[in-house]
């Protein structure tokens, strides 16, 4: 399984807080990591999107097939996130476009090296691989990018 976590890009500040718009820099960085991302994740990747309307403007920028989950929306829990992409057992790649510190939590939870309170600042994509070896579940964080390293 390849889980890919991407935190919607930069937002404005309103309430409420479903219906913030992406800024205009957030646009771009949308624009930036979608590039990255179709050269990189494969045609069949699942996209599971928040229902958040900062998180459907940035997955938009792929142009490809999503769904929409509630459960992955602001607030959801490691365990919501988890349950949604069927991690460890689904098979291929599954890419959420969600929200801090919910996708942060993820990779903390997932990858044990890594420091406490794991910031995905926006249009952040943090790419994790997961394995089974005689019955241990293993991951290891593939990529981080941001889209200013782009």
């Amino acid at each position: 399984m390849e889980l890919i976590l991407w935190r919607h890009a930069e937002a404005e500040n309103g309430y409420p807080d479903a219906a913030r718009q992406l800024t205009n820099y957030g646009l771009n960085q949308a624009q930036k990591i979608s590039v990255w991302l179709n050269e990189k994740i494969p045609d069949e990747t699942r996209i599971i999107v928040s229902p958040a309307q900062r998180a459907q403007q940035t997955v938009k920028a792929l142009r490809r097939d999503f769904e929409t989950s509630p459960e992955i929306a602001v607030g959801a829990s490691v365990s919501d996130i988890l349950s949604v992409v069927g991690w460890p057992e689904s098979r291929g790649a599954i890419l959420v476009v969600g929200h801090q510190p919910t996708l942060g939590e993820v990779a903390e939870y997932l990858l044990t090296n890594l420091p406490a309170d794991f910031d995905f600042r926006p249009g952040t994509v943090g790419w994790i691989s997961c394995w089974n070896e005689n019955g241990m579940v293993n991951s290891k964080l593939k990529a981080v990018t941001h889209p200013e390293m782009l």
